[in-house]
């Protein structure tokens, strides 16, 4: 079993209930939250639409029982809500706490003139950075193995940002807008993240042979900026055919770099490889703020009230949170008893060829917290 796990999964298995492979890895970059008083943390909770505002219950539980230092200002943003300024609320918010959790807010692509709000999110707090850490779990069915996996996307500008209009009937313009200077910091990202982390390659993901400009410049700033950085090897390479060699040998891949519109689609992919949208966080960094939500932004409506969501993905967006947050314990914690929950004892949600709930993950996680804190004392 164990040649066939990623080396961090492998010193997870000799040492018993670890969880070194699902855990956070060190976020880049000075942090002083906005909110803390008396030891406690106070955070921003958007439980948005679908299955947001039950996952959010989860991790108020969570925390709850493992004594977290973390107090939750619930604001309501929903697709329902337009008009009643409850966007504005929310960053205000985001803005006196400094960090945030969400569920994702569904976009009425049907309707063109309903603005996503999740991309006002990150745009109006310049959230720069979306980073995914996707990993293999052992006993999660997957077509490959030893998948380990880090993306890191432009979250602020491109083709993503949603600038276009109709010039006459008929004749739609979408812009792509990109500066050296966004490249240049997602650029700087990356690096340090795998400077950070003990990572030895980036992949740049790009379509610079058509778009020789806009995607030029974002491959030339990365491969000038690879030269201060001569201990991680640097690579670049068209984004079809990076998509490609995802679904067929993804283990060659260790951080992937790439602008907004291509991070998007190559994340939704890695999330697939490694399991499903249940599984996978996502970390919304920015210079003053943070914002944690599940990877693929899935509403999840279907699944809705029923108690069949996978809480995975979510209680892992609370733990990036807290890493975030330097309460490095209790993200070690929660991490180290969901691991063993999903590898050890395999409850697993029906997304996962399982019959669980998501209340059997959460409760079992629970049940794994105590008994790691009785075996420290």
């Amino acid at each position: 079993m164990l040649s066939k796990l990623t080396t961090s999964a492998r010193v997870a298995v000799r040492h018993g209930s670890a969880a070194s492979a699902i855990r956070t890895h060190k976020i880049p970059g000075q942090r002083l939250p906005l909110a803390k008083y008396g030891g406690r943390h106070t955070v921003t909770a958007l439980p948005g639409d679908g299955i947001g505002p039950e996952m959010i219950e989860h991790i108020r539980k969570i925390f709850s029982f493992c004594h977290v230092p973390v107090n939750f200002e619930e604001v309501q943003v929903s697709s329902s809500l337009v008009g009643v300024n409850d966007l504005e609320a929310a960053l205000l918010a985001i803005e006196r706490n400094g960090v945030a959790i969400k569920g994702n807010i569904e976009t009425k692509h049907d309707d063109p003139s309903f603005k996503s709000r999740n991309v006002e999110l990150r745009s109006r707090l310049d959230l720069y950075a979306n980073i995914l850490h996707c990993v293999t779990i052992p006993t999660v069915p997957s077509r490959h193995k030893d998948i380990d996996v880090v993306l890191i996307r432009e979250n602020t500008e491109g083709e993503y940002s949603g600038l276009e209009h109709e010039t006459v009937p008929g004749i739609v313009e979408s812009i792509k807008i990109v500066t050296r200077e966004k490249i240049e910091r997602i650029a700087r990202m990356a690096f340090e993240y795998a400077t950070l982390n003990g990572r030895k390659k980036i992949t740049a993901v790009h379509k610079a042979n058509i778009q020789k400009l806009g995607d030029g410049l974002f491959l030339k700033v990365i491969r000038d900026m690879s030269e201060e950085y001569k201990n991680i090897k640097f690579e670049s390479m068209i984004v079809d055919n990076a998509s490609m060699q995802l679904v067929s040998r993804p283990q060659q891949f260790d951080v992937m770099v790439m602008p907004n519109l291509y991070g998007n689609i190559i994340s939704n992919i890695a999330c697939g490889l490694v399991g499903g949208p249940g599984l996978v966080s996502g970390m919304n960094i920015g210079s003053k703020y943070a914002v944690f939500e599940t990877g693929t932004r899935n509403t999840g409506t279907s699944l809705a009230g029923k108690d069949l969501a996978n809480p995975t993905a979510f209680i892992r967006a609370s733990i990036d949170m807290l890493r975030y947050l330097d309460c490095h314990y209790h993200a070690n914690l929660i991490s180290d008893a969901l691991w063993k929950t999903l590898v050890e004892q395999r409850v697993h949600t029906r997304d996962l060829g399982g019959q669980h709930s998501a209340s059997d993950v959460v409760n079992c996680t629970l049940q794994n917290v105590e008994k790691i804190m009785e075996a420290e004392r």
